[in-house]
């Protein structure tokens, strides 16, 4: 129970996002960044942060925008939904693996291994499961088939991950597939993670998973710059330095990334007087467009989220409730949304889940 929240964000759960713009936290989002933002102008981060306010739980933010409870444990919104159950006199009941759901007579039975309950309105929250999948597909819904997002790239070339620990500010494209991400690149012991790489893989999540994770990743190890423009800024430099290549670091690199490919190029011994305009134009060509063979993925963390799930045309979106059956709704990752990471996944199951209690609320 609460798994995922217990686990998120390293344990202290990554509650939302300090994005207060609806427009703007849509486009987290991969799938359902259209359909999110109706719902968003009823109940986003601002809501989400005087939720847990009013019930002693605070929140805080931290300079990438994710949002943790200031405990930093993940305990303590488990604590908080776990408390509000009780107050309101709400069973929790474990062990209770659902085997069938239908639906008779416009009411809901829910039978588990245990025995079978009787409601008027059915939430279905159980995240990315295919045997809930399999069932929402035998009441009419058409699922959409799982493919993984958020996730790290394993490079083929182990030389770079000697540099394990390294982070820098990237442009990532992958040219094959059309793909393009920015942001900091974190190279690992398997080789590349970090908020630009999950990004890609969130966006991309589809076409990685038909190209079987193998591509040509084309990192710009200057963030912004041109070819040109950097070939230009080693050219000033060339004219204003005698000191080796190899001992003076350019574009705010890290020493060991900056030499790294100073080696590659074969520049390690020579200086700045020294090196010929060709010489230097093959560095700026490595330092905007290095290109490195991916074969494999890695799961982030132990995050998983996948695309896919229940059509997100089968959804009434002013109440996250079911176009095929009335008083049946979903939320969370059981529909075909996700998001990249930093707190929007859990975002949208807080505004699904508010618009789901207003609606049983209004209807009965």
């Amino acid at each position: 129970m609460l798994q995922k929240v217990k686990i998120s964000g390293g344990g202290r759960c990554n509650v939302t996002h300090a994005q207060f713009i609806p427009r703007e936290l849509s486009k987290n989002y991969p799938r359902g960044e259209r359909e999110l933002l109706g719902p968003f102008h009823t109940f986003m981060t601002g809501d989400t942060i005087a939720w847990f306010e009013e019930r002693g739980v605070e929140l805080k933010i931290e300079d990438d925008g994710r949002m943790f409870p200031t405990t930093d444990s993940s305990q303590t919104i488990i604590d908080c939904f776990i408390s509000l159950a009780r107050k309101h006199n709400i069973d929790i009941l474990t062990s209770h693996n659902v085997t069938a759901i239908q639906n008779s007579n416009n009411i809901w039975e829910i039978t588990t291994k245990q025995q079978t309950f009787s409601v008027k309105n059915l939430v279905v929250a159980a995240g990315s499961s295919p045997k809930i999948w399999n069932i929402m597909k035998d009441l009419g819904h058409t699922i959409v088939d799982a493919v993984p997002s958020l996730f790290t790239f394993n490079v083929v070339n182990k030389k770079i991950t000697q540099l394990a620990g390294i982070a820098v500010n990237t442009q990532l494209k992958i040219p094959a597939l059309k793909l393009k991400s920015e942001g900091p690149t974190l190279i690992t012991h398997w080789g590349f993670s970090g908020p630009g790489i999950l990004k890609m893989s969130a966006w991309g999540a589809r076409e990685l998973n038909d190209a079987q994770y193998k591509f040509e990743l084309v990192i710009n190890w200057t963030g912004y710059y041109s070819e040109q423009e950097c070939f230009g800024e080693l050219l000033e430099q060339k004219n204003s330095s005698k000191k080796l290549i190899y001992n003076e670091w350019l574009f705010d690199l890290p020493k060991r990334l900056w030499r790294y490919l100073v080696e590659k190029s074969q520049l390690d011994s020579t200086s700045w007087s020294q090196a010929s305009n060709k010489q230097l134009q093959q560095l700026a060509q490595l330092l905007t467009t290095s290109s490195y063979t991916i074969n494999g993925k890695s799961t982030f963390k132990e995050e998983f989220v996948t695309a896919g799930g229940v059509d997100l045309k089968e959804i009434n979106f002013k109440t996250f409730g079911s176009r095929i059956h009335n008083n049946l709704y979903m939320a969370g990752e059981i529909l075909n949304i996700d998001a990249i990471t930093g707190g929007f996944n859990f975002q949208n199951a807080w505004t699904g889940g508010y618009l789901i209690a207003q609606s049983i609320a209004k209807n009965g």
